[in-house]
């Protein structure tokens, strides 16, 4: 998708991230404190080399322990702090946050796996009518169909706490050539053609 050649290379001209599972080890139980936020090892630096080349990166996370009542809006704005500064120290900038508190039941338009979220962070990036130019990174099927409804590249990080072959073969049944990587750090890797 993002290949080297001799003469160029073509980069997204921006990257979406799914959060939990993608920047940080995800939990059957939610990430309910900052001292339960814990990046993946290489997830931090990728996202400084995203940043110094260029790239715009936007977070695309469904939060749904705000709409259960598990976790409060301040708990939650604490862990996205102390996930910035992690960022941040280590050279890299997160442009734009894009969550859903709600749970399925809430009928909304921004829960992955509809692309509401998606479609936000593509207008954020001036990418609206070009959604074939940014790529979006995530560990589920839900990250994989929203990116999908949204016309925009996907590629599957196998760093989740799912099953990541399953989770894998379900997605190649929604597009048999998805890019699929270990991690954040391998596919930024390829990316920028490391």
């Amino acid at each position: 998708m993002y290949a080297q050649s001799t003469l160029e290379q073509t980069l997204p001209k921006a990257i979406l991230l799914d959060r939990d599972g993608v920047i940080n080890f995800d939990s059957a139980d939610y990430i309910l404190s900052p001292e339960q936020w814990r990046p993946i090892p290489g997830s931090l630096e990728a996202i400084a080399k995203l940043t110094q080349a260029s790239i715009p990166i936007a977070i695309v996370s469904n939060q749904s322990a705000l709409g259960r009542g598990m976790l409060h809006n301040d708990v939650f704005q604490n862990i996205h702090a102390k996930m910035l500064l992690c960022i941040e120290e280590l050279g890299g900038r997160i442009d734009h946050v894009f969550y859903c508190p709600h749970t399925p039941q809430h009928g909304c338009t921004c829960r992955k796996p509809l692309p509401g979220m998606v479609f936000d962070s593509l207008a954020a990036f001036n990418l609206q009518h070009e959604p074939e130019l940014a790529c979006m990174m995530g560990d589920s099927l839900r990250d994989i169909q929203a990116a999908l409804a949204a016309n925009v590249p996907a590629i599957l990080l196998q760093s989740g706490y799912g099953n990541a072959a399953s989770i894998l073969q379900e997605a190649r049944e929604h597009n048999p050539s998805i890019q699929s990587f270990p991690d954040l750090a391998t596919a930024v890797d390829s990316i920028l053609g490391y």
